[in-house]
């Protein structure tokens, strides 16, 4: 799996560079989200901009990320889904679950926000 990883003070940003998300990839999704997470980040932003399609095995290793990264009371945020991956996680009811966002900026101020609120917000975003 090819990816880019930016490390912040406050966040990593984690870029898959596939255009597929889906059970070939997904492992190793989540062994490099959990890694991430394991170094000690307590936020993440997963950069989908390249990704423009996913299927329910990518969804899982998404989930997977959430969770871990949530239960510490860090963050996890899924920035610039493409059309195709939006739409399955629409359908899959899963846009109550993820935070989503349509750019880095978004996401990093969505960071910020967070560590002011001690982790612990409920937004009411559309």
């Amino acid at each position: 799996m090819k990816y880019t990883i930016d490390k912040k003070e406050q966040y990593v940003v984690f870029t898959p560079m596939e255009e597929k998300l889906d059970s070939a990839l997904s492992p190793k999704l989540k062994s490099e989200l959990l890694t991430v997470q394991a170094e000690g980040y307590p936020n993440l932003i997963i950069d989908m901009s390249q990704v423009k399609y996913a299927d329910s095995s990518g969804l899982s290793a998404l989930l997977v990320g959430n969770r871990e990264f949530s239960r510490n009371g860090g963050i996890f945020i899924i920035a610039n889904p493409q059309d195709h991956v939006m739409k399955l996680i629409k359908i899959s009811m899963l846009d109550k679950v993820f935070h989503l966002v349509d750019s880095l900026e978004e996401a990093a101020e969505a960071i910020f926000m967070h560590e002011i609120d001690g982790g612990d917000q409920e937004e009411d975003e559309d």
